[in-house]
C-alpha cells in the first residue's frame, strides 16, 4: 500500500478543483478521496486481514459522503458534474 504521491495529488486537484493550489474545492477533495479509497480497495483485496486500512477505508468513504451531500445542497450542477467525471453512482 503507497500512499498517493504528490504530483498524483496535484493532477487531481488541477483536473478537478480548478487549479493544482486549489486544495479547498469540493470536487477537488471528493477526487482525492475517491483515489484513495480506490487505492485503498486494491490493498484490501490482497490484505483481507488489514483492520487499520480497513477502517481507514470506511473513514474515508464516510468524508466523501458528507461532501457529496454538501456538494448536493449548495449546488446540484457542479454535484452532477463530479459525479459523472468520477463515475460514481449516488
Amino acid at each position: 500500500m503507497s500512499t498517493l504521491s504528490k504530483e498524483k495529488t496535484q493532477q487531481i486537484f488541477a483536473t478537478h478543483g480548478g487549479s493544482a493550489n486549489n486544495t479547498g474545492s469540493p470536487e477537488g477533495q471528493i477526487a482525492l478521496f475517491t483515489a484513495r479509497i480506490e487505492d485503498l480497495s486494491e490493498h484490501l483485496k490482497n490484505n483481507p486481514k488489514d483492520h487499520s486500512s480497513k477502517r481507514t477505508l470506511l473513514h474515508l468513504v464516510g468524508k466523501r459522503k458528507q461532501l457529496l451531500n454538501y456538494l448536493h445542497h449548495k449546488n446540484l450542477d457542479r454535484y452532477k458534474k463530479i459525479l459523472e467525471a468520477l463515475g460514481l453512482r449516488k
